[in-house]
């Protein structure tokens, strides 16, 4: 059967509201939850401490859980917080960039790859095999098409790679070094006031047609349209698809993650998952297609 993953929360929340969602995450019908902040660097209402603490917690609730590392490195302070994370033996850890792969293999570290890893061909999973990759995330832009190619591959070369694939909420599309929230605001990056507070859920950018385009989420760029892959669960467990990611919301989550798991049971309900933030779903990457489209 299917297992079903917890992203990291991408979004910023403050603290109370962290605890108490990962206090709900802790009955929810989840396999594995990745934790810590994967966006900026100036979200800091929870130190490594506080996430290593809710890694623990939610450990002894019978979770697998892996810590995420930071997307976007730009600083000296950013890669000792990194090196924090990956040389800490406790937890597995998902690697979000090149920083991390190379510290986590030179520690002789086993690891994981996020979504944006850029994994497309099966000569880079085996070479990351050889520096101790156990499980990889297919990148968002990829199709069925090119997943069904790769796991091919890694069949005839012999290589047990589970591969997650990102099933449900607002993709992360591309960061900069640019604060797309500040600037909104007229405010200098390293000035921000922290007002990603503001937008629990992003800050939604539409076109001169009122197409919702984007949601700005600090210097992380999301679509806006919510992917949503719930339907296409059975194809995925044919194809040997090991994992479905569900990145978390501000609201509804709860309902969410209860309809992907009744449907991996192959219980189905009428309808589709809850959504409490307005947001028309979309499917075309899995398809080939242009991300906002739903086929």
């Amino acid at each position: 059967m299917l297992k079903l993953s917890l992203g990291p929360i991408l979004w910023f929340w403050s603290k109370s509201s962290v605890y108490q969602f990962y206090s709900h995450v802790a009955e929810w019908p989840v396999d594995r939850v990745f934790l810590g902040e994967t966006v900026c660097a100036r979200r800091r209402e929870l130190k490594p401490e506080d996430w290593l603490a809710l890694a623990r917690d939610l450990k002894a609730c019978g979770k697998e859980v892996v810590l995420s590392t930071q997307t976007l490195i730009e600083s000296e302070a950013d890669l000792r917080r990194l090196r924090r994370v990956c040389e800490q033996h406790e937890f597995l850890v998902e690697a979000n960039d090149q920083s991390a792969l190379y510290l986590l293999s030179r520690e002789q570290l086993p690891f994981v790859t996020g979504p944006a890893v850029n994994v497309y061909n099966t000569g880079t999973l085996r070479l990351l095999a050889d520096k101790g990759l156990r499980g990889w995330s297919l990148p968002v832009e990829l199709s069925r098409e090119a997943l069904a190619d790769m796991l091919v591959e890694l069949r005839q070369q012999d290589l047990d790679l589970p591969v997650e694939v990102f099933g449900w909420g607002f993709l992360p599309l591309a960061w900069s070094s640019r604060c797309f929230i500040a600037r909104h605001y007229n405010l200098p990056k390293d000035r921000c006031d922290f007002r990603c507070l503001q937008h629990p859920d992003g800050l939604e950018l539409r076109s001169r047609e009122s197409r919702e385009l984007f949601r700005l989420n600090g210097i992380a760029t999301m679509s806006g349209a919510r992917y949503d892959l719930m339907r296409q669960l059975p194809e995925m467990a044919d194809m040997g698809v090991s994992t479905v990611r569900l990145s978390p919301e501000w609201q509804g989550m709860a309902q969410v993650v209860a309809r992907f798991d009744a449907a991996r049971r192959g219980q189905w309900t009428e309808g589709d998952p809850l959504q409490l933030i307005e947001a028309p779903p979309c499917n075309g990457y899995w398809y080939g297609r242009p991300g906002m489209e739903r086929v």
